[in-house]
C-alpha cells in the first residue's frame, strides 16, 4: 500500500513541477526575491563553515540547469538572528561538536515549524553531537529514513537506488533521514553520503566528475522538494 502510495505521488509531483518550469513560475521577478542557502553558523567548535565552494558550486548548478531564480551567493546567519529569519532554506555542515542553546533550539524549532526547511549534511564528526541537538529542538520527533521510491529520490534527477554514497566515512550505507510535521517533511539529513563534499571544486577532494554529478543532482533533488512540499 505504501509502495503505491509513492509511486503516485512520484508522478503527481513530477507533473506540478514540470508545469510549474513551463509556466516560468520559479523565474519571478528579482526585484521579488530569488531562491537562496542559508549556511547555519553555530556554536560547540565544529567547523560550520567547512566546504566552501560546495554551496555557490551548487547554487549555479541549479541555475544552469533549472528555471528556479536562485541568488547565487551563500548566505551566513547564527540561529534567532535577522538574518537567520529572513531565510527560508537552512544548509548545515561541519567536522566535529555541534551545540545549539535553548533559544537557539526553541527558534529553529519554531523556524521550522513555521515553514522553514534544514538540509544538514554529514560531515565526518559531527552525527553524534548534531543528533543530540536535534533531540534538544524535536524531543517529540524521531528521524525516518526515507525509501528508495519516495519522490525526492526522482523529483527532477532519478535516483534508482536513494542517496548516493560520495565519501566513505565509516562505510555505512547513506541514509535520507527527515524529521516530519503534520505529514510534511521540515528537516533532511543525508548521512554517510557527504553531498557537500561532492559539491565542491573538483581539485579539493579530487572526487571523480561522476561522483560529484551525482552529489550536485541530488542537491538540486533536495531544493526542488522543498520547494513543493
Amino acid at each position: 500500500m505504501f509502495k503505491m502510495y509513492f509511486i503516485c505521488m512520484n508522478y503527481i509531483i513530477k507533473i506540478i513541477f514540470i508545469i510549474i518550469i513551463n509556466l516560468g513560475l520559479f523565474a519571478s521577478n528579482p526585484k521579488a526575491g530569488s531562491f537562496s542557502i542559508t549556511r547555519v553558523h553555530y556554536s560547540g567548535g565544529g567547523d560550520w563553515y567547512s566546504d566552501p565552494s560546495s554551496i555557490p558550486n551548487l547554487l549555479n548548478f541549479i541555475t544552469k540547469n533549472t528555471n528556479i531564480e536562485v541568488n547565487q551567493n551563500e548566505r551566513r546567519a547564527k540561529i534567532g538572528t535577522d538574518e537567520f529569519y529572513n531565510s527560508y532554506y537552512l544548509y548545515l555542515t561541519g567536522h566535529g561538536n555541534i551545540k545549539f542553546s535553548d533559544k537557539e533550539s526553541q527558534n529553529l524549532r519554531n523556524f521550522l515549524l513555521n515553514g522553514g526547511f534544514l538540509h544538514a549534511d554529514d560531515n565526518y564528526g559531527m552525527d553524534k553531537s548534531f543528533r543530540r541537538e536535534m533531540e534538544k529542538v524535536f524531543p517529540d520527533k524521531d528521524w525516518v529514513e526515507l525509501p528508495i521510491n519516495h519522490p525526492i529520490f526522482n523529483i527532477y534527477y532519478e535516483f534508482n537506488n536513494g542517496l548516493p554514497k560520495i565519501h566513505e566515512h565509516n562505510n555505512k550505507r547513506p541514509q535520507a533521514l527527515a524529521l516530519f510535521h503534520d505529514k510534511k517533511i521540515i528537516a533532511i539529513y543525508t548521512y554517510e553520503s557527504d553531498l557537500g563534499d561532492g559539491w565542491e571544486n573538483q581539485d579539493v577532494h579530487s572526487n571523480k566528475q561522476e561522483s560529484r554529478l551525482e552529489a550536485l543532482k541530488m542537491g538540486t533533488n533536495i531544493v526542488v522538494y522543498s520547494l513543493l512540499r
